[in-house]
């Protein structure tokens, strides 16, 4: 039987992706009335008139199996099992050495069985991706779980140039295969600008590119033609992704950046820049 999740409990499902075997879903909880004492209760009526919500992240199994990252889970129900089994001394080489290039957890237990699994809740975004015989490299720390069918790895850039003026390690982490994959956002993923790409080319200015499919290359170039031009065009380097796929931006990453540092200086400078220096006031 399945956990109970009508209008009184206060939690509405916002998104919902269905596998063969399993059903990932979203929750929000529409507001937080926990409040006991006068200062938890201004925050809480603060972050409600903000749209601040806790969400969670439900699975549903039936004689499936899903990988969640070490220590996501908060509760399950129902005949699942754990398996953490590491896969020998080479098995867990390859972990703790893919752990060190992509700085995700070394450890990915395996849930099995029928039932449910609820993820911790936060106050992230998360978004739900499905793969077909296919693979997309994302930022670090964006994997939170997948089904089994689903590999998490590692993926090198392919030119130095990348590597060292993209902003980006020279390793990212890779996910591919054929399932169900939660990413955790750093923004709604609303605000989240999906490109897609034909034989062509994006240029972009900044690292706030997240996600893009594996048969999408990547390096870091000039904005100009020459180096001086470069420097006087005010745009300096550019991330370029090429070929036939997808790639996610949040060009609005910076505009909360800003505002969590209380300095809106940045937002309104006429050279249209919203990067700013905190060293201003």
């Amino acid at each position: 039987m399945r956990t109970s999740l009508k209008s009184k409990n206060n939690i509405t499902k916002i998104d919902e992706m269905v596998g063969l075997d399993t059903v990932f879903q979203v929750l929000e909880y529409d507001s937080l009335r926990g409040g006991k004492d006068l200062s938890t209760a201004f925050a809480l009526s603060f972050m409600t008139d903000s749209n601040i919500k806790l969400r969670q992240i439900r699975i549903l199994l039936k004689d499936a199996a899903v990988r969640l990252e070490a220590g996501a889970l908060q509760f399950m129900k129902g005949d699942i099992e754990i398996d953490s089994r590491m896969g020998g001394i080479v098995g867990l080489g390859k972990k703790l050495i893919s752990s060190k290039l992509t700085n995700e957890k070394a450890f990915k237990p395996l849930y099995n069985g029928t039932g449910e699994i609820f993820l911790e809740p936060s106050f992230g975004h998360y978004a739900l991706i499905e793969l077909e015989d296919e693979s997309v490299v994302v930022d670090d720390g964006l994997f939170y779980a997948c089904e089994e069918g689903v590999e998490v790895g590692v993926s090198s850039q392919k030119s130095l140039s990348s590597a060292f003026f993209g902003n980006e390690s020279f390793f990212q982490t890779k996910i591919s295969g054929t399932g169900i994959a939660v990413l955790e956002l750093p923004v709604p993923e609303s605000e989240v600008i999906k490109v897609k790409l034909i034989d062509d080319e994006l240029k972009v200015d900044g690292n706030f590119a997240i996600l893009r499919s594996g048969r999408i290359d990547f390096t870091v170039e000039k904005s100009a033609k020459s180096w001086i031009g470069t420097g006087t065009s005010g745009e300096g380097l550019l991330s370029v992704f090429r070929g036939t796929g997808e790639v996610w931006l949040i060009p609005t990453s910076h505009i909360y950046e800003n505002i969590s540092g209380f300095n809106l200086k940045g937002m309104t400078n006429p050279s249209g820049t919203i990067n700013t220096n905190q060293g201003n006031k």
